[in-house]
């Protein structure tokens, strides 16, 4: 037998050993908030994955496998984590003053909320008790003074401007007037908070604004922001909507936003192709040219979008004016019958009275009405109904209703093809926007029946949309709710989850997430949205909201 000898080991790596066996080992990282068995859509467009998120300072830390603990872990158990979603197109300005909370936004899986169409916040010339701000240095510490859940982030619109310095008047603009708005528009942008300017062209006085003073003054914002627009035309002469838009960014320098894009009026079904066409004829000759939508076949306006734009001249007083004199009124109606009318009208959109449903009656700041209306038993009604009930015909309804409430009435119309708004979203430059509001099921921010998006915007495309009719994947719908809005805006540090960003994010059952609001009930949250955390602060906790408010006004990059 032959016997190996080990030789013993020196005395050095003895001693090495024992060094490495006593030194101790660097601690697992330690977290705010790690979620773990989540299946990941980072916002990208890309597949999802399997893996955890982790959080720190408000910030993702890592991503993908993840060792370590947190002070909390949510276990995901499958369901879907997502970047929180950017509404790009928001009417929660004054809301959020009234409650920080966001209820209806959060819900939804909204974490930042762009507001300032049109008629912005500010710049205002005089304070008010309910509005004590002139500037949106005030309005914004109004904001944070309060709170908010979600993140805020402002255009200054152009309406506002225009009123400021021309007044309500239809006329044109003086080229000192203009100069004037240009200077007005810069110092607004002088706040951080403010990411560009907006239009309204369906709504005096900004309607009565043409391409020569738009582009001039949206120059104000050369290199620092964006011109966005509710178009003056969606219906028979969308086309010109279009091109008027286009042209005003390409004039100005500045890259192009269209609110809501969409086709208005059973007689222009299908036409959504054209848009499309010329959107990307702009953008292929260099004009970034974007756009949103909500998915809804409704819209939801004032009233007073079915009058001329010429009865509107001056302001309500003279509106109400107008309504009130015999032969104003019969030649009001007649330019609302006009089948061919040259100017936007939503009661040629609608058809018909019974297209239009009443939605919120007397509630606008500055009603003669504010308080109980006995009017407000129309709500939820169509025209055609409470015309009916009234014992009027239908057109001597709304004047009378007009006159009554100071022009304070909300619609919502029936006017778009599912087809064209199916088509509009399979678009990679379109992103979700909601024109609505936080709002909530109690308390003062319920009140009229007003459109089911405030709810269910974001849970409708991803369960009618993604889920069951299959218009675009998960992952697509996702970039459009995320990366797709925080580029249009210039956000580099949001709308993804990779590490270094700030964690907006939401979770969700894909299986069961849905909408529940609809336009008889519109005051209910949507279901299979479960956990939402803003700035890293869980605001929304298994579907129980938990008042937390770490909203931030967001800052554009200068």
């Amino acid at each position: 037998m032959r016997l190996t000898l080990r030789r013993p080991a020196s005395a050095g790596l003895l001693l090495a050993i024992s060094v490495a066996c006593s030194t101790p080992q660097p601690a697992p990282p330690a977290y705010d908030v790690l979620i773990t068995n989540a299946q990941i859509v980072d916002g990208s467009g890309g597949a999802a994955r399997t893996g955890s998120v982790a959080i720190s300072a408000g910030k993702i830390a890592a991503v993908g496998t993840v060792s370590g603990t947190a002070t909390r872990t949510i276990d995901a158990k499958g369901r879907t984590l997502a970047p929180g979603f950017i509404d790009l197109h928001s009417h929660s300005d004054l809301p959020l003053v009234t409650d920080g909370n966001g209820q209806s936004k959060i819900r939804q899986g909204v974490t930042t909320e762009v507001i300032g169409e049109s008629g912005s916040v500010a710049p205002r010339k005089d304070a008010s008790a309910t509005a004590p701000w002139t500037d949106f240095a005030g309005y914004f510490a109004t904001i944070e003074k309060g709170g908010i859940s979600p993140n805020l982030l402002s255009y200054v619109g152009l309406g506002t401007v225009r009123e400021m310095v021309v007044g309500e008047d239809e006329r044109q603009a003086t080229p000192a007037e203009i100069t004037s708005m240009q200077q007005l528009v810069a110092k607004t942008m002088e706040n951080p908070g403010v990411f560009g300017v907006s239009s309204g062209l369906i709504y005096p006085p900004n309607s009565y604004a043409n391409v020569d003073e738009l582009a001039e003054v949206s120059k104000a914002v050369s290199g620092m922001g964006l011109y966005a627009s509710h178009l003056r035309y969606d219906g028979p002469k969308l086309r010109d909507g279009i091109e008027e838009a286009i042209a005003i960014g390409e004039r100005a320098k500045i890259p192009v936003h269209n609110f809501h894009v969409k086709v208005t009026g059973q007689k222009n079904f299908g036409r959504m192709k054209e848009v499309i066409e010329l959107v990307e004829a702009a953008r292929a000759r260099g004009v970034r040219v974007t756009a949103d939508q909500y998915p809804y076949v409704a819209s939801s306006t004032s009233l007073t979008a079915t009058i001329p734009q010429w009865a509107q001249d001056g302001g309500t007083d003279k509106l109400v004016a107008r309504l009130k004199s015999p032969q104003d009124r019969a030649r009001i109606r007649a330019a609302m019958e006009d089948t061919n009318p040259d100017w936007e009208s939503r009661y040629q959109s609608a058809g018909t009275w019974q297209n239009v449903q009443l939605a919120a009656i007397g509630r606008t700041r500055g009603s003669a009405t504010a308080g109980e209306s006995p009017n407000r038993k129309y709500e939820g009604m169509r025209v055609a109904e409470a015309a009916q009930q009234a014992g009027k015909d239908p057109f001597d309804f709304v004047f009378d209703l007009l006159i009554e409430e100071r022009g304070s009435v909300a619609c919502v119309y029936f006017i778009i093809d599912e087809a064209d708004l199916e088509l509009a979203m399979k678009q990679p430059w379109v992103a979700v926007g909601s024109d609505g509001s936080s709002l909530a099921i109690d308390g003062p921010l319920r009140a009229g029946v007003p459109h089911p998006r405030n709810f269910g915007t974001f849970p409708r495309v991803l369960g009618r949309y993604v889920r069951e009719r299959k218009v675009i994947s998960l992952e697509e719908a996702i970039r459009k709710m995320t990366t797709l809005p925080a580029s249009i805006l210039g956000l580099s540090d949001r709308g993804a989850i990779k590490a270094g960003q700030w964690a907006d994010l939401v979770l969700f059952d894909q299986n069961t997430v849905a909408d529940r609001a609809t336009f008889e009930d519109p005051f209910q949250y949507p279901v299979g949205i479960d956990t939402v955390l803003v700035n890293g602060t869980v605001v929304l906790d298994e579907g129980k909201h938990t008042n937390a408010r770490p909203g931030k006004v967001l800052k554009r990059a200068r």
